[in-house]
């Protein structure tokens, strides 16, 4: 049996220095934020592009099966979907896009390594720690062996704050507001007590 009374404080995080659990955290929570900010550019490249199809109620029915997975998908699906939602929508007026989509798929890689890895071997003497984590199965597995600091994690986390910003300029630099911001541009959606007044 554990003797779960006799374990140390913060158990099994407590090899490393709070300050590194802030890095960690705020690399963590960065990535959620460019998961928001691409379901929310999902849904603005969806609603802007224009219907061609004959039935528009079937439609409106796969769109709102486009925004369901946009609440709800993993990094990696996210990424899939607002590339095609920007393909699909065919009037792009921005450049870099296809380098865009190669550092959001080399970021998705990074966190899931740091949302998903298992932090609890202790760090070394330069406080470089290497999470346990395994990519691929069967011949293709992959141990992730590099080591990570807190310096390693503060600059991802502005490397992924810097993609969500891209990701945003490439809704607004079609003239369009972002959707849930103030900003200028093109609302994509009025709720009806704006459109009544």
């Amino acid at each position: 049996m554990i003797a779960l009374k006799q374990m140390p404080p913060g158990f099994p995080t407590q090899a490393h220095a709070p300050a590194f659990w802030e890095a960690l955290g705020r690399a963590a929570g960065t990535f959620g934020f460019l998961e928001e900010t691409l379901g929310k550019a999902i849904f603005a490249w969806t609603a802007m592009t224009r219907i061609t199809e004959k039935a528009p109620d079937t439609a409106c029915a796969k769109w709102t099966s486009k925004l369901e997975h946009a609440l709800s998908d993993p990094l990696r699906n996210l990424i899939d979907s607002y590339e095609r939602a920007v393909r699909d929508h065919g009037e792009a007026k921005f450049e870099g896009f296809d380098e865009l989509i190669k550092h959001l798929e080399e970021a998705a890689r990074l966190g899931n390594v740091l949302c998903h890895g298992s932090w609890n071997r202790s760090p070394d003497a330069e406080g470089r720690s290497i999470p346990f984590f395994v990519t691929g199965n069967g011949e293709k597995q992959k141990i992730f062996e590099s080591p990570i600091d807190i310096g390693y994690l503060q600059q991802l986390q502005r490397g992924v704050a810097e993609l969500a910003c891209e990701v945003i300029d490439t809704v607004t630099i079609m003239g369009w507001q972002f959707p849930g911001t103030n900003g200028p541009g093109v609302p994509i959606f009025q709720p009806k007590e704006r459109l009544a007044g």
